[in-house]
């Protein structure tokens, strides 16, 4: 059977050639899988609230439970709460820009991907949980991040073997046998920490206006139009989608920005500069600073449109529906395509460019046609966080060093559900005499 990589290769090929705006259709055993890869097919579908299929991961919610469950949430990314975090932030990269000083010392590359990993699982642990265990330096010997590890590469497997999608099989084989001892644990973390912070509010209600509250505080605290909060499996389970889905993809694009840093010197001195200007002597990049930084973002979107941290997202159909001209039944699972649509020559002009300012000027493009956090009402409720999390990131490294490329090291782009490498992210840092 090929490879999700290799089935991605051949659709941006046949999407190259033929522009067609649905990719292909094809049946597996148990549904029918339509590919998407135009903004006017693919906004037919992110437009509704379907779900996403179980396989992708560890709770999906629909219908009435996720409109609850999602109004529930939102405070938890309100304005406040956002700007909370950025000292954590800015505390989690100073260890980070630590590690890479190590690493680079002897004037060698640095692979970027592995430790970004650990810097943004550090950073979502810190705030869902004020978890402050040195996950940075502990690195994978840390239990915990051993489990959410091994949980990533088993389900990306999965990915790529859709008779293991019911779960009845999956429980059966050997990789989903690890998977769930790997899930009960952290299952088990997650519902002590749980516990034991619901009775630490309930004895001492003052917590929560004594120190800066984390997401699980809120999460804690919310009520619905009833008065009535999330159960305990409900706080488990958002808890694990913040965990899950806000560490990796956010590693995948401070990781491939940075090399495209490295590719890109002139844009990356434009960013620098901006970068001084706006952060100047401080150490410490502040919330104002995040929004004045406006080079940056353009610079962040498109590196995200040639590099899509999150190359395909994919819903499971609750009803039929028609796209462009194809029936589409109830129970199918829909694919849309990210990396494809970023790179169509009829939507981007000269998509294999990279060329920031497209960014800042005036188009009629669909606004469907750029979703790196999806879009829709299914979109990702923690992008502010992520793009934050991220433009600090950048911020402090490309403040600190002059990032060059390693032409010793080959880095082979590998389009999965999240974008890697074959073998590594790899540029050369060279310290920059004002840091």
């Amino acid at each position: 059977m090929p490879e999700f990589a290799d089935y991605l290769r051949l659709v941006d090929k046949g999407i190259k050639e033929t522009g067609k705006k649905v990719s292909g259709m094809w049946i597996m055993f148990f549904y029918p899988v339509i590919s998407l890869c135009h903004p006017e097919t693919a906004k037919i579908i992110l437009k509704t609230t379907e779900p996403k299929p179980v396989q992708t991961g560890l709770l999906v919610n629909s219908g009435k439970q996720w409109e609850r469950n999602r109004r529930l949430l939102t405070p938890a990314f309100h304005f406040d709460i956002l700007k909370s975090y950025v000292p954590t932030f800015n505390k989690v990269f100073d260890t980070f820009i630590t590690k890479l000083e190590e690493a680079s010392s002897d004037g060698k590359g640095v692979e970027l991907s592995e430790p970004a990993g650990m810097a943004t699982l550090d950073t979502v642990l810190r705030c869902a949980f004020s978890f402050d265990e040195q996950i940075q330096e502990e690195g994978s010997s840390h239990p915990y991040v051993t489990a959410v590890r091994n949980i990533l590469s088993l389900a990306g497997a999965r990915m790529l073997k859709p008779w293991l999608y019911p779960e009845i099989f999956y429980r059966l084989s050997a990789d989903g046998k690890k998977y769930f001892q790997y899930v009960k644990y952290v299952h088990d973390f997650d519902e002590k920490v749980i516990q034991q912070r619901r009775k630490s509010i309930a004895d001492d209600p003052s917590l929560m206006t004594k120190r800066r509250l984390d997401f699980l505080d809120i999460l804690l605290t919310a009520r619905d139009e009833e008065g009535k909060g999330l159960t305990d499996f409900e706080l488990r389970n958002e808890v694990d989608t913040f965990l899950f889905g806000g560490h990796d993809t956010t590693a995948a694009a401070i990781s491939w920005t940075l090399y495209l840093c490295s590719k890109y010197p002139d844009e990356q001195q434009k960013v620098y500069e901006e970068v001084r200007r706006v952060i100047g002597d401080k150490t410490q990049v502040e919330w104002s600073d995040i929004q004045e930084m406006s080079r940056l973002s353009l610079f962040l979107k498109e590196s995200m449109r040639v590099y899509s941290p999150v190359c395909v997202i994919a819903r499971i159909t609750t009803r039929e529906h028609i796209v462009d001209g194809l029936t589409i039944p109830a129970n199918s699972e829909v694919n849309i395509l990210i990396d494809s649509m970023n790179h169509r020559e009829d939507v981007w002009t000269d998509p294999e460019n990279f060329r920031p300012d497209r960014f800042s000027e005036e188009t009629t493009r669909d606004p469907f046609s750029f979703v790196p956090f999806s879009a829709g009402p299914r979109n990702c409720i923690g992008q502010n966080f992520a793009m934050n999390e991220i433009k600090v990131a950048i911020a402090k490294i490309i403040k600190r060093f002059k990032i060059l490329p390693d032409l010793e090291h080959e880095t082979i782009p590998r389009p999965e559900a999240i974008l890697r490498s074959r073998n590594g992210i790899w540029v050369k840092l060279e310290k920059r005499q004002q840091s």
